[in-house]
């Protein structure tokens, strides 16, 4: 890959768009894309490596999720019955 200047356009992830977004370079350190700009909304952010950041965890609802999946009783798994066979139609005899 060659070297990234000002103003190239580049794949990135957009964390306003949320989707992978043509991006402009904003600013460069060390020849790497520092910033980018998506060419989409004009959000400037830091170069994401084309990487979504990762989901956020709500701990109390995990701790209130697990609380009560511990109350939770298995239920009991009852060997499979076969069906009950069905009743014959009735025929109606005409008059």
């Amino acid at each position: 890959m060659r070297e990234a200047r000002l103003g190239d356009v580049i794949d990135d992830y957009c964390v306003k768009c949320k989707q992978i977004m043509n991006h402009s370079v904003v600013s460069i350190v060390d020849t790497a894309p520092a910033k980018v700009r998506c060419r989409t909304c004009y959000n400037d952010h830091d170069y994401r490596h084309e990487q979504a950041p990762p989901p956020k965890v709500d701990s109390r609802k995990a701790a209130l999720f697990n609380e009560v999946l511990a109350k939770v009783q298995p239920a009991e798994t009852e060997a499979p019955t076969e069906p009950a066979p069905e009743p014959e139609p009735k025929i109606k005899k005409k008059k």
